[in-house]
């Protein structure tokens, strides 16, 4: 464990979170309101950044410190992160704000908030901006800015970024994480202005653009999107959200005019698919509440478009609907978004591979002696792809489960139990009953809110991160063999 290199990269990315408060920052100068709630984090950041930042000689990170880095740094993120909310008083309780700035770097948009428009105009960008930047990864994004592992910064980039398998764009690690950042700011900033050429204020606009383009989903309207009733916003923000959900290596092949392997793409295709089907269903489904189906079509394309890429936006009670549209709402929570775009959830691409893995096995029981092979992005999955598929999603079950169990102990209805810790865990924000769309997570006791702080931390890191810092041998020290 190469402890020196670890307090190293970690100061880097706490300088990086001070830098980045300076736009919350002069927002808050913009409206006359009060600087010392980002001031005070900004010293405390630079302190602490200070204390860590000796470059060591030895400056290779291998697997475990890898682990290490991503697990502590958002982690060490998260808790400098609420302190604005805090010293500002809008969310006095630090656990409050603590669980609120986890769900905001985790994209997850739950909230303990009862109402948010009351909020300075400074934490509600922070509160969202938080979104933008952990949509894509709060490492990716350091390392674009400041590449400082060497070259070997690859393991970082596998630790954080959601999917089975990432690898290079192009050869260097640092011109990947721009390249992403550069593809991930473009669409942001595209949004925004057709968000303008509607006629949505600018402050509005940036604070919808960073929800939907992390998938995140916070507000500054209480009532979400759905407080401004437009068709045109509605669409533009629902194309987004699905966009953001696409994995962002086809929008590089398309920029590159590799078409070919966009078209090619069974995830993007299964995704696709499963959005069209969700979309029809729910809107039938729907039909009779809304009067016709241009309308319930609206309502079902904005809300499907918002829970399977985990965004979490509504512009409708979905709390309401028939059990029918909202089972289908729970299935497409897990399902998620697809590998490496900025959404959460189990992955299409995982969902596919084990959907053909298992058809596979199914062949094999007709035909022992067949000789069979499942593809998948037209390459053969090998026997280490589908295990990593079966381990991870062994794990995932373990944990919720033994989560599910500990929030049972709340004693709210089996409902709102179950989907708080769905919406939690695959980083979707919004579940049923007592925490829908138009509900909250105040009245959860604050351990829950810690477990909860804990189960979005895994569903974002994609589990393994986190639960390897309890891992006794993550911290012994001794050389790791390999490098990732």
């Amino acid at each position: 464990m190469n402890y020196k290199m670890i307090g190293y990269v970690i100061s880097r990315i706490l300088w990086t979170e001070g830098i980045l408060l300076l736009l919350p920052l002069l927002v808050s100068a913009l409206y006359r309101e009060p600087l010392t709630p980002f001031l005070l984090p900004m010293l405390a950041l630079g302190l602490t950044g200070l204390v860590l930042c000796r470059k060591p000689k030895q400056t290779s990170l291998y697997a475990r410190d890898g682990f290490a880095v991503v697990a502590l740094a958002w982690v060490g993120m998260s808790l400098f992160g609420a302190l604005p909310f805090v010293i500002s008083g809008d969310i006095p309780n630090f656990i409050d704000a603590f669980f609120e700035t986890v769900s905001g770097f985790t994209t997850t948009g739950a909230t303990i908030l009862t109402a948010v428009e009351p909020l300075g105009k400074g934490i509600l960008f922070w509160r969202s901006f938080t979104h933008w930047v952990g949509g894509m990864g709060v490492l990716v994004f350091v390392m674009a800015v400041l590449p400082m592992t060497d070259g070997h910064g690859m393991h970082l980039l596998r630790a954080e970024m959601p999917g089975p398998s990432v690898g290079k764009l192009v050869s260097r690690m640092s011109d990947t994480a721009k390249i992403l950042y550069g593809i991930y700011l473009a669409m942001t900033v595209i949004e925004i202005i057709l968000l303008l050429l509607g006629g949505m204020p600018l402050f509005d606009s940036c604070i919808h653009s960073f929800g939907s383009a992390g998938t995140g989903g916070f507000s500054n309207r209480d009532l979400s999107v759905g407080a401004y009733d437009n068709v045109y916003f509605d669409i533009v923000i629902g194309v987004f959200m699905l966009l953001f959900g696409v994995n962002f290596n086809l929008y590089y092949f398309l920029l590159i005019r590799r078409f070919r392997e966009v078209f090619r793409s069974e995830e993007l295709r299964a995704y696709l698919l499963i959005v069209t089907g969700a979309v029809l269903a729910i809107a039938l489904d729907i039909w009779h509440m809304y009067g016709s189906f241009a309308e319930s079509l609206r309502y079902s394309f904005f809300q499907v478009a918002s829970i399977i890429t985990t965004t979490g936006y509504a512009t409708a009670d979905f709390n309401l609907w028939p059990s029918f549209s909202k089972g289908i709402l729970v299935v497409i929570m897990f399902i998620g978004a697809c590998a490496g775009s900025t959404g959460g959830g189990i992955k299409v691409a995982r969902i596919v591979m084990l959907v053909k893995s298992s058809w596979n096995d199914m062949r094999k029981m007709l035909h022992p002696n067949a000789i069979t092979t499942t593809r998948f992005e037209g390459k053969p999955m090998t026997d280490q792809n589908i295990r990593g598929v079966h381990v991870f999603l062994s794990v995932y079950l373990l944990v919720f489960t033994v989560s599910f169990l500990i929030l049972s102990l709340e004693q709210f209805d089996l409902v709102t139990t179950f989907t708080a810790l769905t919406a939690c865990i695959n980083n979707i924000g919004p579940g049923l009953e007592m925490v829908g769309p138009t509900g909250n997570f105040s009245q959860f006791s604050w351990t829950s809110k810690l477990l909860l702080s804990f189960d979005m931390l895994v569903g974002r890191l994609e589990i393994f991160p986190m639960l390897l810092l309890f891992a006794p041998s993550i911290w012994k020290r001794g050389r790791i063999i390999r490098r990732i």
